[in-house]
């Protein structure tokens, strides 16, 4: 078990400097507006861009520059300074975390709750209009699109634009204060950014379950006389959850990455309105840094999965 998840180690520490090299690359090979323009402001004279290329290192070669960064990384844990503002990145993401982390983890708990209960619930009433309704339910909830599903929710249910306000509007999380008001201006955005993964894990559950339940020791439990309800939660749901618990860590970091729209629409300060932020101004230093943090919370969740996997089926230590 030890030299499994050393081996996981190792491949997820190349992948996270596989990601910072890609990374680099793409936001300095590919044609982008000039960093040191964006940072000397309107009408700036030839000295005052040269000067501000050689104090951002832009006038070193492309190896001297990518050895510079990933030194900074990995040895000092630094993003740098953004173009922009010449603030701190670090200071800036990990201003920004909180929020994206209390974002995904609501919404997770939302997916995953609303997930099983569903499947369950349709499984157990295949074929019934619960089951057709669910399912068709399910099916749009997937075929929507995040930004979209958001802006007609804020439409319909926001207090401030809403045809019926029961929603706190977009923005409203900026001024929230404690944790309960939070969670309020908060539920919309989470039952938009769970509306995918919830109908997902739904028609996944659905699958497993009515797989299991005509499984022999479902039978055989039916036949020493156990409640139906009994059989479905302790004999059937136990064993049709088990591949959903193993790849929700893994959506859990991917959503952190796709929280960037659900940010946008509802003007929370994340990580996503970060991006989207530095997208919009060209602060390449900023985009590089919550790129890389992102990636990076992927790539660790994989790790975790993967380990607790190995603890759960000792089949998949190869």
């Amino acid at each position: 078990m030890a030299s499994y998840i050393a081996r996981r180690i190792l491949w997820t520490i190349l992948l996270l400097l596989v990601i910072t090299a890609v990374t680099f690359l793409i936001f300095y090979v590919l044609p982008t507006a000039d960093p040191a323009a964006l940072r000397a402001g309107r009408d700036p004279s030839p000295d005052l861009i040269r000067a501000i290329k050689h104090q951002l290192g832009l006038d070193q070669s492309l190896p001297q520059q990518y050895w510079h960064y990933t030194d900074r990384l990995f040895f000092h844990f630094d993003f740098g300074q953004s173009f922009i503002n010449n603030t701190s990145v670090k200071s800036l993401i990990f201003d920004r975390l909180p929020n994206t982390i209390f974002l995904v983890v609501g919404a997770a708990v939302i997916w995953f709750t609303a997930g099983v209960v569903i499947g369950t619930v349709s499984a157990t009433r295949r074929g019934s209009f619960a089951d057709r309704f669910l399912m068709g339910g399910a099916l749009i909830a997937i075929s929507a699109p995040v930004y979209w599903m958001g802006l007609v929710c804020l439409y319909l249910f926001a207090d401030d634009i809403g045809k019926w306000k029961i929603f706190p509007g977009s923005g409203s999380y900026q001024d929230a204060h404690g944790f309960f008001e939070k969670c309020w201006t908060l539920l919309l955005p989470w039952m938009v950014l769970a509306a995918a993964f919830a109908a997902i894990y739904a028609r996944l559950l659905r699958s497993n379950l009515l797989e299991t339940m005509s499984e022999d020791y479902i039978r055989t439990a039916r036949a020493k006389g156990l409640k139906e309800k009994r059989v479905i939660v302790r004999h059937g749901l136990r064993s049709a959850i088990t591949p959903i618990v193993t790849v929700l860590g893994l959506d859990i970091g991917i959503l952190m990455g796709g929280a960037i729209l659900t940010e946008t629409v509802f003007n929370i300060d994340g990580i996503g309105r970060l991006s989207y932020d530095a997208i919009q101004r060209g602060d390449l230093a900023t985009i590089q840094g919550t790129t890389i943090v992102l990636a990076a919370g992927v790539a660790i969740m994989s790790l975790v999965v993967d380990v607790l996997y190995a603890f759960l089926d000792p089949r998949v230590r190869y």
